[in-house]
């Protein structure tokens, strides 16, 4: 089967070898705002966001990314809803690989960004999650493509960019899939310290390759914590400072998502999203209130009920942890 999707995010190994080569590998004090932050992203940039669907998602950049009327970019809608349904609703990219977006999952689909999607605004390249993964993968090996055997056979091939090949030792058919290097990746994290080592706690996804594989990597983090905290304990280093470009202290950045052992999803927000998303005008004032008229992300947590709120959120994470016997 042929393959008719545009090829997004590519680029040959060996001249990104080069230019990670050529990195900072220096450790140097990488803190900014989130204004500076958002201009390291550039018209025409492939960005990726790390998290996925509802946990762990860099709310805040986006926002602050959406203020700034980026646009032209290209973006990896890889297990994805919150985060590309506001960069779908500030009409940032007009390029996207596409696995898994416009959909809050349980709660229902915003409809209005489902109906953008289907109206051909943004070219779109199809991909399953897992290939996704591996494109990222790759990517992080210094390889141009790895071998899979998903996919292959359906529509879903058709409307990727993977090449279909020949395997020397079986003479089995695979499905080729290209490696994915993003021009930018943000990347929400529990803890990290002003050169840039991160700490994620629980699911990683993707987050680890994505990191790897990016020109740039933009770290948004609750909290600032002493080098020793990574120097003592080099586990807790997931994502190390020389391939980090900035870090953006956020706190309850991720909000209105779930940011695992810290606070809950808040539902009834997203509930209010997705209902203004039945109709054009609505959504547009929601996204006035919300974004456009507020000077920062804090300014939104207020309208959205401030720390009160996001106490309520934290006890009700920490009910769900002992419930479930996560500690």
């Amino acid at each position: 089967m042929e393959s008719i999707g545009e090829l997004l995010g590519f680029h040959h190994p060996d001249e990104m070898r080069e230019f990670f080569r050529k990195k900072s590998k220096k450790m140097a004090n990488k803190l900014m705002d989130l204004k500076d932050a958002v201009n390291l992203v550039n018209e025409g940039d492939y960005i990726s966001i790390g998290g996925f669907g509802t946990v762990r998602i860099p709310t805040a950049f986006i926002h602050e990314l959406m203020r700034a009327k980026k646009k032209n970019l290209q973006a990896a809608c890889f297990t994805s809803n919150v985060d590309t349904d506001l960069l779908a609703a500030g009409k940032t990219f007009t390029k996207a690989d596409v696995s898994y977006a416009i959909a809050f999952e349980a709660l229902g689909i915003p409809k209005v960004l489902r109906k953008y999607f289907e109206s051909g605004a943004i070219e779109l390249t199809e991909w399953s999650n897992g290939v996704m993964g591996w494109r990222y993968k790759a990517a992080a090996m210094g390889l141009s493509y790895l071998p899979v055997r998903s996919m292959l056979g359906t529509d879903t091939q058709k409307y990727s960019a993977a090449k279909e090949v020949t395997c020397p030792f079986t003479g089995m058919k695979y499905l080729a899939v290209p490696a994915l290097y993003p021009d930018v990746a943000v990347i929400h994290v529990h803890a990290a310290d002003i050169y840039g080592n991160s700490y994620i706690k629980g699911v990683l996804v993707a987050d680890v390759d994505i990191a790897k594989a990016s020109k740039k990597v933009i770290i948004t983090t609750e909290k600032i914590v002493p080098t020793e905290f990574f120097r003592n304990n080099p586990q807790n280093t997931i994502i190390p400072f020389y391939q980090v470009d900035a870090v953006v202290v956020t706190p309850y950045g991720s909000y209105p998502c779930n940011m695992p052992y810290e606070y809950f999803m808040d539902v009834d927000h997203l509930r209010e999203f997705l209902k203004a998303a039945e109709d054009e005008k609505t959504f547009d004032e929601f996204l006035n209130k919300n974004i456009y008229s507020c000077k920062d992300f804090y300014e939104y947590l207020d309208n959205c009920g401030g720390i009160k709120r996001i106490e309520y959120l934290k006890d009700l994470e920490n009910q769900i942890i002992v419930e479930g016997g996560l500690r």
